[in-house]
């Protein structure tokens, strides 16, 4: 990771960690670098957070600066900028948006030209831009100035892709979606309606402060009362820029991200469509989805946390479902990024080739509780090496067997170390994350438990 960007973009609370000044800068060098021996073509989309707009500006400033023609899709999801930026033959896309969190931070998301998360080589170029080497780029002038053009175009060609990936009509089905104030606000409903589906829609007024705010996939109660309170099929979360997804069944209970990869591992490699035998996870998946697959006879592989290490390891080897816990899932013959509704398109195709309902398809994939606890140490390297939490790691690990695991894992841009355990019971979880902090607090590792 480089001093901006993360494994997610330039993310941080706008106009503190991240200006409108970053944006024009961002702006400037990505008109300049791919617009060096042709006219560049650069696709902008945002969500709702007030500072979208701010910084939809300065990126469009810098661009046409440096003469780049920049197409601007205005409120849409991240998915959506990945689609078109690969089937529209655009140099680079770029999303704004902080995904899940609060409505006062934002960020910065770049795509290649096939709408993939840029390479770091090129990110790690445009940080020493923006840190001033090297301390200006030509402007275009006359004629060679960009253009800025309105492209809601894009989004309706990115709504017809959605709503031919369904192999039959949802007519029969009465859904929700909870649109979390955000991206899919008007998206969402546009393809369930065309698919036929009684479609309940919640959480779509978003002013540009409520994005995420007690709703979407991080906040699902209103959506599972209200699924559960109106008899419907089902009920999808989404997050602030629509790349992840979580689902509730017919009787209120949340479907987290494991489960959907369960699911659709189960009932999609039964068909052509998925020739290989393995899916992506990361290694914060629950335990029961391992227990799950290892039922099936399906193979997965683990990555560190983020759906950009999913995207790799999928497409170094072929794969072609992947996920993570969160509701980011990679339907990779479909999307090069996580995409909630091609994720709740394909949960109703599976309900649809099964005639089942969602409970009953999820029934198979039992969660392990699992506690997790930050804690905020001097050296993460040292902490993780140490012999004695080794040893107590150990222990844990010998007495679990094949009934949990315990984990710890680095934070990667804060002095953390995550300490989860998943086991049988909450109480034993408890007690074993617990046993390794107090292991850390006697041998002097520990500054604090983060609350």
């Amino acid at each position: 990771m480089g001093k901006y960007f993360g494994t997610d973009g330039f993310r941080g609370k706008a106009n503190v960690e991240l200006n409108a000044d970053h944006a024009y800068k961002i702006g400037r060098f990505l008109g300049w670098h791919y617009g060096r021996d042709r006219k560049a073509r650069v696709v902008i989309g945002k969500d709702t957070r007030r500072s979208s707009y701010m910084f939809e500006n300065a990126l469009a400033a810098g661009l046409t600066a440096s003469g780049a023609d920049t197409y601007l899709m205005h409120v849409t999801t991240t998915p959506s900028v990945s689609y078109i930026t690969r089937t529209e033959d655009f140099d680079c896309g770029i999303m704004i948006s902080a995904s899940h969190n609060p409505f006062y931070d934002n960020g910065i998301k770049l795509m290649n030209t096939d709408g993939e998360k840029m390479e770091d080589a090129l990110q790690a170029e445009l940080e020493r831009f923006i840190d001033g080497e090297p301390a200006c780029l030509p402007l275009a002038v006359g004629e060679e100035i960009g253009r800025t053009i309105d492209y809601y175009s894009g989004r309706n060609r990115y709504i017809g892709y959605l709503v031919g990936l369904a192999t039959r009509s949802y007519e029969d089905r009465k859904i929700c979606l909870d649109c979390a104030n955000g991206s899919t606000w008007m998206i969402g409903s546009s393809v369930f309606n065309a698919l036929g589906a009684k479609t309940f829609v919640i959480h779509d007024k978003p002013d540009g402060t409520n994005v995420n705010r007690d709703c979407g996939s991080t906040h699902m109660e209103s959506l599972r009362k209200f699924v559960a309170e109106n008899r419907l099929d089902a009920g999808f979360a989404f997050d602030g820029d629509g790349d992840r997804c979580l689902a509730v069944d017919e009787r209120g209970n949340a479907v987290n991200g494991d489960q959907i990869l369960y699911i659709c591992a189960r009932y999609l490699l039964n068909g052509e469509s998925m020739p290989e035998t393995k899916i992506v996870t990361t290694v914060m998946s629950n335990f029961g989805l391992y227990k799950a697959l290892d039922t099936l006879g399906v193979g997965y592989e683990k990555t560190d946390v983020g759906d950009r290490y999913v995207y790799e390891n999928m497409k170094a080897n072929g794969y072609l479902i992947g996920g993570e816990q969160s509701g980011h899932v990679i339907f990779r013959q479909f999307a090069h990024t996580g995409d909630g509704l091609i994720t709740a398109i394909q949960l109703m195709e599976v309900m649809e080739k099964t005639q089942l309902p969602l409970s009953v398809l999820a029934s198979g994939c039992k969660m392990y509780p699992q506690v997790l606890k930050n804690v905020i140490v001097a050296d993460k390297e040292g902490t993780l090496t140490n012999p004695d939490i080794q040893a107590v790691c150990g222990e844990i690990t010998a007495r679990l067997g094949d009934n949990g695991r315990v984990l710890l894992r680095k934070s990667g841009t804060e002095p953390v170390l995550r300490v989860m355990v998943e086991a049988g019971t909450r109480e034993e979880c408890e007690r074993d994350v617990d046993a390794v902090i107090s292991v850390m607090e006697k041998k002097g590792l520990l500054i604090e438990v983060k609350k």
